[in-house]
C-alpha cells in the first residue's frame, strides 16, 4: 500500500490531491480520514459512496498497478490543514501531511521617485496578510539586492496572519527599476510590486557608458544661444545704421543733384552722379555758376565760379546764370560733358 505525496503544500482555495494504491486485491473498503474524521468511503463492489462533505469526492486512477484512487479535496481551507489517513479496512492505512498556506498582497509604499545623482533614497515594502510568515527579496533592475543591504520586520496578527515590513536604501547611481518580491513555497511565482527610480541629470551613453550631467550641458547651450542672438543682433543694427543715411546727408545729396541738375541745363551738359570732391568748401557768400562761353571756334568753355555778397546781383550781357542757395555751405565741383 502506498499513499503518495506524503507531504503537500497547497494555497487556500485550491483543490489537494492525494493518492491512494494498493496490490492486495482483497481489500473491500477503503476509508480517506482528515485530521482523524472520516470524510469518504469507497467500496470495492460498488465504488464512491455517498458523502455529507460536498468539498471531497475520489476518482479513479489508472496509471498505477493494482487499485488506486485519487482523494480530492476541493476549496482547501485552513482549518483542513493536518493529517490525510488512507484506510483499507482490516489490512493497512498509510498518513499523509497536508499544509493550507495563505497568499497576501505586496505592495512598494510610495509613488515612482526622482532623485539626483549620489542622493540616498529610501524605499519600504509592506507584504500583508500572508500565513505563513512571507520570505521578501528586494530586485534593482531584475538583480537581486543581498540581504545585508535591506531589514525586515514582522508581526503575527490575529488568525495566525503575518505582516512583513522591510526597507531598502542604496545610493542613486543610475535610473532603475525596483521590485518588491513576497513568497511562500506553496506559491509558483512570487507577487511582485514594482516603483520607478528615474536618476535626473544624467544621460546613459550606450558602449562606455559615460554619463554627462544633462544641467550643465542645457546651461552651455543657453548661454551660447544668447551669445549667438546677441552677435547677430549687433551686426543687424551695425548693417542697418551703415546702410541708412542720416537726414543731413540726404538733404545734402539732394541739393547737390538739384545744384547739379540747374548747371547742367545752364551750360547743355550732363551731370556726373559718380563725382565727388576732395573736400567741402565753405563760402560765406552766394555761389553763381555762368553758363559756358561760346568761342569762335566752337568749343564751349567751362563756366567760372564767382562769389557776390548777398546784396548785389550778378549781371552779364547775353549770359544766362544760376546762384545757389546762400544756405548752401558745401559745394562740389561739378564736371561736365
Amino acid at each position: 500500500m502506498k499513499l503518495s505525496p506524503g507531504t503537500l503544500t497547497v494555497l487556500q482555495g485550491e483543490e489537494a490531491r492525494l493518492t491512494c494504491s494498493t496490490s492486495n486485491t482483497h481489500w473491500t473498503v477503503m476509508v480517506w480520514l482528515l485530521n482523524g474524521t472520516s470524510v469518504l468511503t469507497i467500496s470495492k463492489e460498488i465504488g464512491v459512496l455517498p458523502s455529507i462533505n460536498p468539498n471531497v469526492m475520489a476518482e479513479k486512477s489508472s496509471v498505477s498497478q493494482g487499485d488506486s484512487w485519487v482523494f480530492v479535496l476541493k476549496n482547501t481551507q485552513r482549518h483542513n490543514q493536518g493529517q490525510v489517513t488512507c484506510d483499507l479496512q482490516g489490512i493497512d492505512r498509510k498518513t499523509a501531511s497536508l499544509f493550507v498556506q495563505e497568499k497576501g498582497s505586496v505592495r512598494v509604499l510610495g509613488e515612482d521617485k526622482l532623485a539626483f545623482k549620489g542622493q540616498l533614497v529610501l524605499f519600504e515594502c509592506q507584504a500583508a496578510g500572508w500565513y505563513p510568515q512571507p520570505t521578501l527579496q528586494w530586485q534593482v533592475n531584475n538583480k537581486k539586492v543581498s540581504q545585508g543591504e535591506y531589514n525586515i520586520s514582522s508581526e503575527e496578527l490575529g488568525k495566525s496572519l503575518f505582516n512583513v515590513t522591510s526597507n531598502l536604501s542604496f545610493t542613486a547611481a543610475q535610473s532603475s527599476n525596483v521590485d518588491c518580491l513576497a513568497s511562500v513555497s506553496a506559491l509558483p511565482t512570487p507577487l511582485k510590486s514594482s516603483v520607478r527610480l528615474t536618476v535626473v541629470a544624467e544621460v546613459v551613453q550606450e558602449g562606455d557608458d559615460c554619463k554627462v550631467p544633462v544641467a550643465v550641458t542645457a546651461s552651455l547651450s543657453a548661454v551660447l544661444l544668447l551669445l549667438l542672438l546677441c552677435i547677430c543682433t549687433v551686426l543687424w543694427y551695425r548693417q542697418r545704421t551703415q546702410a541708412k543715411p542720416s537726414p543731413q546727408e540726404t538733404t545734402r545729396f539732394d541739393q547737390s543733384v538739384s545744384g547739379r541738375s540747374l548747371v547742367a541745363e545752364a551750360t547743355r551738359g550732363k551731370v556726373n552722379l559718380g563725382y565727388s570732391s576732395e573736400g567741402p568748401t565753405v563760402l560765406q557768400k552766394n555761389t553763381c555758376v555762368l553758363p559756358l562761353k561760346s568761342k569762335s571756334d566752337g568749343v564751349p568753355q567751362v563756366p567760372d565760379v564767382v562769389s557776390s555778397s548777398s546784396s548785389q546781383s550778378l549781371h552779364s550781357e547775353n549770359q544766362a546764370h544760376v546762384c545757389l542757395e546762400k544756405s548752401f555751405k558745401n559745394v562740389r565741383r561739378i564736371t561736365t560733358v
